[in-house]
């Protein structure tokens, strides 16, 4: 057994962290809590709100919150990021960026540091054209310094020009969850509570209230139904202002809950409350939808969108629920409302997506392909080997 010195030292980095809620945010958290076991793991990211830096410590790991000044293109700027990266990382035998970050990217450039690199790209940038521009060749050099990238799928690999070229690198690790946090106690009915009708269907979104989550476009096709149902919407974002006067306008103001913000408990409570579950994203940053786990694993049917990244392979059409064309409110409204008239469809395709999370998606299996990734059978731990290695 590998005593306490002898143990890898191992640094995760991305743009954010507990507790901001994201699909990469909890993936990062994950692995960070899982690693703790095998490495010395520590944690470094930026702060999602203007302020200094500063540290805490999150399921027993050391997280470092670099201070900001704000955010440009959804990318936080921060100087201090920078030298904190480069003064955590020349102690790390191995590094795992977070991407899309290019701060991350230049950090990294920036550091010299000789060690072991894997990113984790969890999709491409897609509408920040003008920063994507000058991002281009620093992604180009990290994917070409990277000694391995992690994907979690090969729709990943497919629909993205800028992985292709470094495919041989790709290793397919999906994304998990771990079932038994998700039944530790009993449920709450939050959202039946909420209900103004008791025998309307209750229709789930979590996610951040932006362009390629495709609210927008949920809530057109949610004035169209014929059936009886409420939509629930947790989250917040920038285009909550306009949703709401926009549920106003179709006069679905009734019948539309805002949920705002919520804890990962309320969520949960959320997921296992409701009918079924929706992610109607319309863009390829919607790479995975880890959330589409989080209901199938409570037994709820998902309807998802025919993106050419991961998400439809999450949960598959006609299988564990429905798929249908981005942004498309009509067919979005007729899988709602079969969904909402069919119960025991609704039952079949819950099942089936328990069984399939169960199968193929529990984060025990997940994290130990993760693991072989990140520290690699003969890798000399504990010493900052590969830096030794390359000069």
């Amino acid at each position: 057994m590998q005593q306490p010195n002898d143990r890898p030292r191992l640094l995760i980095t991305g743009k954010a962290y507990d507790p901001h809620i994201g699909g990469i945010e909890t993936v990062m958290q994950q692995t960070a809590e899982y690693m703790r076991r095998y490495a010395k793991t520590k944690v470094l990211c930026c702060r999602d709100t203007i302020g200094l830096t500063r540290k805490d410590k999150i399921g027993g790991v050391p997280v470092t919150y670099a201070g900001s000044f704000g955010t440009i293109a959804s990318c936080p700027m921060s100087l201090s990021y920078i030298g904190t990266f480069r003064r955590k990382v020349m102690t790390a035998d191995t590094v795992e960026l977070h991407l899309p970050f290019p701060l991350a990217d230049l950090a990294l450039l920036l550091s010299g540091y000789r060690g072991r690199v894997v990113v984790a790209w969890h999709s491409d940038v897609v509408r920040q054209k003008l920063m994507l521009h000058f991002y281009k060749p620093l992604m180009k050099w990290l994917l070409k310094r990277a000694d391995a990238i992690l994907v979690a799928t090969q729709a990943h690999i497919d629909s993205s020009p800028y992985l292709k070229p470094f495919r041989e690198k790709c290793i397919i690790v999906p994304y998990g969850i771990d079932p038994a946090v998700y039944a530790d106690r009993p449920h709450q009915q939050p959202l039946t509570g909420m209900l103004h009708d008791k025998t309307a269907k209750k229709i789930l979104f979590t996610g951040r209230l932006v362009y390629y989550k495709g609210a927008d476009v949920l809530l057109e096709a949610f004035s169209r139904l014929q059936g009886n149902a409420e939509l629930f919407l947790a989250g917040t974002g920038v285009l909550e202002p306009e949703l709401r006067e926009r549920a106003k306008a179709l006069g679905a103001e009734h019948r539309v809950h805002f949920l705002g913000r919520r804890m990962t408990s309320d969520l949960r409570d959320m997921f296992a409350d409701c009918d079924f579950f929706v992610l109607p994203s319309v863009a390829n940053s919607e790479a995975f939808g880890i959330v589409q786990l989080e209901a199938m694993v409570y037994g709820k049917p998902v309807i998802n969108t025919a993106l050419p990244t991961g998400v439809p392979l999450v949960s598959p059409d006609g299988v564990t629920g429905l798929t249908v064309p981005p942004s498309d409110p009509d067919a979005l409204a007729a899988a709602m409302d079969r969904l909402i008239a069919d119960d025991a469809l609704r039952e079949q395709y819950g099942k089936a997506a328990r069984t399939r999370v169960l199968q193929e998606y529990s984060l025990q299996k997940v994290m130990e392909q993760t693991r072989k990734v990140l520290l690699p059978d003969g890798y000399r731990l504990g010493s900052n080997f590969q830096q030794k290695k390359r000069r």
